[in-house]
């Protein structure tokens, strides 16, 4: 048996779906799974979804891409899903320590991971100094508005500080994952599970989404099983 973490970065809700998929993925195998949500900025300045606050917002119009975007109900909506996660731990270093294999999840923010991952990771350094992360499997797992807008770089980008810890990068393979070999407007890729929450982030994961995630979750604790304790 092995102990995966998902720590995971939800905004809108979507991700948190996509994180309970992995760690029921795992648990079904046997495996330990610990779901922990990386924090939200502390301060309501550096908090992205508060630019959408109606109180805030310098053009009250919803015409072009505000319009498409719905930014004027993001803040809502933003509100509910962090209710919905408030009885999920906030992630700590102890937990990245714990874990023999670890399944990240966050939406894409330009092409790149959220600045509170980047956080989280920066303020996690120690570890990676001190090698405690070395040779633990990981994967990631994303969201996007569209099939467009950062699935796959997202996740490439993601891989480079990941190896700075010492991680071992476990994607999402063709033969086990036919979902994604389809024409259909669903994420997925080798790289790892991804949804399309839509432009206005009112589309819900795709039950095929959900089984990928799922899927990424038991093979990444499968690998941290097989792989305990090597470098």
């Amino acid at each position: 048996m092995a102990k995966l973490l998902v720590a995971y970065f939800s905004a809108y809700g979507h991700i948190f779906r996509m994180a309970e998929a992995a760690g029921k993925g795992a648990s079904d195998e046997g495996h330990e799974a610990r779901l922990v949500r990386i924090p939200e900025f502390r301060s309501p300045d550096n908090i992205t979804a508060l630019l959408d606050h109606p109180s805030r917002r310098r053009h009250r119009d919803e015409e072009g891409l505000s319009g498409t975007f719905r930014v004027g109900a993001r803040w809502e909506k933003y509100e509910a899903a962090l209710a919905k996660q408030k009885h999920v731990p906030e992630a700590t270093a102890d937990d990245l320590r714990w874990a023999d294999g670890i399944v990240w999840g966050y939406p894409t923010y330009f092409g790149s991971m959220p600045a509170q991952v980047k956080s989280f990771l920066d303020m996690s350094g120690g570890l990676c100094a001190s090698g405690e992360l070395e040779g633990k499997p990981t994967g990631v797992m994303t969201s996007a508005g569209s099939i467009h807008t950062g699935h796959e770089a997202t996740i490439l980008t993601s891989i480079v500080p990941l190896l700075h810890f010492g991680l071992i990068y476990v994607g999402l393979p063709y033969s086990q994952n036919p979902e994604y070999l389809t024409g259909d407007a669903i994420g997925g890729s080798p790289y790892g599970p991804s949804t399309l929450a839509g432009p206005d982030s009112s589309r819900s994961p795709d039950e095929r989404e959900l089984v990928m995630a799922g899927r990424l979750g038991a093979r990444v604790a499968r690998f941290a099983e097989a792989t305990k304790g090597i470098k």
